[in-house]
């Protein structure tokens, strides 16, 4: 038995409610696991495909996990922020389109956000291997500086100040390989977790639906139209992975993505809807 009713927006649907359900237990077990110095996101968080951590579920199963077993605070909020949204927005759909289609919706819009998001790593990684084989066959403190600059990079290794003095140093040019090696290994092991990619395509579903519905904004306590929130969302996003800022760990081509696919597929089935009447 169940408490789903088709077309009412205040009930608590099936999907919904059980995608919430897993997300919780699964930050609980990550938790758990995190206490025995196991993180879940080596298996279950979505790595580079170049990577050796690199499964081939993971594109699934990464919108399934949030945060950082090892902060509680950032894990919270990320939890938070997705899973309400789902519930505010998710809810609406699903009573609307019935939990076969809604299920397969989120899951598609998750899944496209993999896609943008390894397409976008896919450039990045290779652009800076490419230019770290430049690096190794012409190295150099000028050489070394100018790198660092050009992929946005902390300058800090504690070498530097000494090689700035003897600019010709073999085992400074060395450790410059190394750092840059071992920063390069960093980055495709890095895991990426969170629903974020299909929460942001819920999100623009309800704005393509419901594009003159208001919604009021926590700060300023003021109606918006929901297509205005969902630009202004879309910009921001747009503007912060262009920016490329040092330290931020977003994927927010993967929230750009997960609204590509909601657009696409929300195409497809309004195209199929219409050729119903010929």
């Amino acid at each position: 038995m169940t408490n789903y009713r088709p077309g009412n927006p205040q009930s608590m649907p099936p999907v919904v409610k059980n995608i919430i359900i897993i997300n919780v237990l699964i930050v609980l077990l990550q938790f758990a696991l995190g206490k025995s110095g196991i993180n879940l996101a080596d298996y279950l968080g979505l790595h580079y495909w170049a990577s050796p951590l690199f499964r081939w579920w993971q594109p699934l199963t990464h919108m399934f996990m949030h945060g950082d077993p090892y902060d509680v605070q950032q894990t919270l909020m990320h939890i938070g922020f997705n899973m309400f949204a789902l519930w505010m927005f998710g809810r609406i759909l699903e009573n609307m389109w019935g939990p076969k289609r809604f299920l397969i919706f989120y899951i598609v819009c998750g899944l496209g956000a993999a896609v943008c998001h390894m397409g976008v790593l896919t450039f990045e990684y290779t652009r800076f291997y490419n230019d770290f084989l430049h690096y190794q066959a012409h190295p150099g403190y000028s050489e070394f500086l100018i790198f660092m600059r050009h992929h946005g990079l902390d300058i800090n290794p504690v070498y530097l100040k000494e090689w700035a003095q003897f600019p010709s140093s073999p085992d400074a040019i060395r450790q410059s390989v190394d750092f840059l090696n071992t920063h390069y290994t960093g980055m495709i092991n890095e895991a990426t977790v969170g629903a974020s990619g299909a929460v942001f395509g819920v999100l623009f579903a309800f704005a393509y639906l419901f594009p003159n519905t208001e919604l009021l904004l926590i700060f300023p306590p003021i109606p918006v139209k929901a297509k205005w929130v969902v630009t202004v969302y879309a910009l921001i996003e747009l503007f912060s992975g262009i920016q490329n800022s040092a330290g931020d760990n977003v994927a927010h081509f993967a929230h750009l993505g997960g609204m590509l696919f909601a657009f696409l597929l929300l195409r497809i089935w309004n195209n199929k809807a219409s050729n119903r009447f010929y």
